[in-house]
């Protein structure tokens, strides 16, 4: 895709220059420079928390857990 830009010439001369030391073209460099700049982006969001509410019970555990079998059976009722 063809696209027009208006560069401040300092700029644009800086990156004429590091594409030609890199040996690639500016249409090379600048799509890697958005790429890079476009990829930062994401990873400047927050990272997600997951916040666990614990909630006490009030009434006495109804299966004893080191019991397989009463475990599996109250698994089967609900």
């Amino acid at each position: 895709m063809k696209t027009t830009l208006n560069l401040n010439d300092q700029v644009l001369r800086q990156a004429k220059g590091r594409a030609a030391r890199d040996g690639i073209t500016l249409t090379r460099f600048v799509e890697d420079a958005l790429r890079e700049r476009l990829a930062s982006v994401n990873e400047r969001k927050k990272p997600f928390r997951m916040r666990l509410k614990s909630i006490k019970g009030t009434r006495p555990p109804n299966v004893d857990i080191s019991d397989r079998d009463a475990l599996y059976d109250v698994i089967d009722r609900t």
